[in-house]
């Protein structure tokens, strides 16, 4: 008869687990809350310190952590030497081990309290999912309710093969690092500012990609905790590695507005057509007026529910992506008999963002970490007016939009925002004055008038130069973060041209 250890704080489907286990005629062994369970349910089962011939002790701190636990998990069964040495210790060979660990996430996330959340990292656990991967040889070892019916299939049918042991083995790592990495990263988040020593970013695989940003390139969606599994649904198509950063880039302005009704069209992660309208029909409307061109084969992010009539305003030209809170039946219709759209939505009347607090980029070598950056609430409301000139409420609201866009888009940037719709933009320029002077090009190419708009910055004018250019097109109202040696000149300068110049003390650099 071959022995089965199973210890599981999450409990799902484990009692179906042994029951099967026992009908192929293996012993099961289990420790505290697991045992109970199982014994409760009629399985039969032996407890921990019947193997130990120890009690647990010290408040259940030391149950697992015994040589005739690990000596038969880990003795080496093809190893002649090993087994006599089994044999004369009385260590019983375990066969396969099933254990998955204390809810240390689910734990800090309820409590501040140390104690409870010292008690409730697991030591004994990870031990015995260690010692069973490394034996994966001649051990199974299982630490996912996923893979439960797969082990007994195998096991019923005579499919326990070497790569199957391998494959168990590999999330068995998977598992305890990410498991380790979770406690080290709250540590240092707790005692070091979030900046310890070691980083560890851990995602779960989604899908792959069909390849990365080139077709030489693998590539492949990984998500912090389970993020896309649980908000994100592909309808038509499939995202490729492109498509989920561009998708990335224009959610995040798309929904930055809360539950208004808010479209951005996005062209390689930056946004080339955005606005805020009564219906989400006329804010595709606006939005598409600013750089059609490039909106061409974009991504349109929609903050709300996608209908027929906006899916036949939409059919009209060519879209690679349509992301949305959610896309209704009628409207996929209309979407049907365009063959290269994908399709993609949240399952809300929202778009759904994750909010990650920490953001990180790879350089040559390694990859640089910080906190997230995020436009506060009250930022644009507490912004100080540094000229004689004051916004009104609609120029105020107009400023807002264009910085929180203006935030969101590569730098240098610039954006110009009339009556709640974005009428120009430049991004990415070396030269701050180059990308004001772009987006006037472009909005005049498009017949876009951008006077009495506001013009928003991510970062300061360090010249009067822009302030210039912005009056000579119109431009009534101003909002960037100042701190440029040449503030007083700026400021100088909107006075001079009768605009409100609004200071918010905050940069906002995307590089």
């Amino acid at each position: 008869m071959k022995r089965a250890l199973l210890s599981v704080s999450d409990k799902t489907d484990i009692v179906e687990f042994a029951k099967s286990l026992n009908r192929l005629n293996y012993e099961i062994i289990s420790t505290g809350g697991t045992f109970k369970m199982l014994t409760d349910a009629g399985v039969a089962a032996i407890e921990i310190d019947e193997v130990t011939k120890f009690p647990e002790c010290f408040e259940g701190r030391v149950k697992t952590l015994n040589p005739f636990v690990h000596g038969g998990i880990l003795h080496r069964r093809d190893k002649q030497s090993h087994i006599d040495q089994a044999r004369e210790l009385g260590v019983e060979a375990i066969d396969l081990v099933c254990v998955n660990l204390y809810p240390f996430k689910a734990t800090i996330e309820k409590t501040d309290d140390f104690d409870e959340i010292i008690e409730n990292i697991d030591i004994g656990g990870p031990a015995m999912v260690r010692s069973a991967a490394k034996n994966f040889n001649d051990v199974l070892i299982v630490t996912s309710p996923d893979d439960y019916f797969a082990v007994i299939n195998a096991l019923g049918n005579d499919l326990n093969t070497l790569e199957l042991r391998r494959d168990l083995m590999i999330k068995a790592y998977e598992h305890t690092a990410a498991y380790d990495s979770m406690i080290a990263n709250y540590m240092n988040k707790r005692f070091n500012s979030g900046m310890g020593e070691k980083q560890f970013i851990v995602g779960n695989k989604v899908m792959d990609t069909r390849y990365g940003e080139n077709p030489h390139q693998k590539g492949g969606l990984y998500e912090f905790d389970t993020f896309f599994s649980k908000n994100f649904t592909t309808l038509k198509g499939e995202a490729s590695f492109n498509n989920l950063t561009d998708i990335s880039g224009a959610v995040k302005i798309a929904a930055a507005f809360g539950d208004e009704n808010a479209i951005c069209i996005a062209k390689h992660g930056n946004p080339c057509g955005f606005a805020i309208r009564d219906t989400l029909l006329d804010a595709y409307a606006e939005a598409l007026k600013c750089d059609p061109i490039s909106a061409f084969g974009g991504v349109v992010a929609v903050n709300g529910v996608v209908t027929k009539e906006l899916a036949e305003k939409m059919n009209e030209m060519f879209l690679e992506v349509i992301i949305a809170g959610r896309i209704d039946d009628d409207a996929k219709a209309v979407f049907e008999s365009k063959k290269r759209l994908k399709l993609f939505e949240y399952g809300s009347d929202r778009i759904v963002l994750s909010n990650d607090t920490i953001d990180f980029k790879h350089i040559d070598g390694g990859f640089v970490f910080q906190d997230a950056d995020r436009v506060s609430e009250n930022e644009v409301r507490n912004a100080q007016l540094v000229t004689t000139h004051v916004a009104d409420a609609s120029a105020m609201k107009d400023a807002e939009i264009a910085y929180k866009v203006a935030s969101l888009t590569k730098s240098n940037c610039v954006v110009y925002v009339k009556d709640a719709a974005m009428v120009a933009v430049g991004m990415g320029m070396t030269s701050r004055v180059d990308a004001a002077r772009c987006a006037l090009k472009k909005a005049h190419e498009m017949g876009l008038d951008v006077s009495g708009s506001a013009l928003a910055s991510e970062a300061f004018f360090p010249f009067r130069d822009s302030i210039d250019a912005a009056a000579e097109a119109g431009v009534k109202t101003v909002i960037q973060p100042g701190g440029s040696v040449r503030d007083e000149e700026v400021i100088a300068a909107a006075n001079e041209h009768g605009m409100s110049l609004y200071f918010t003390g905050v940069r906002h650099f995307l590089h």
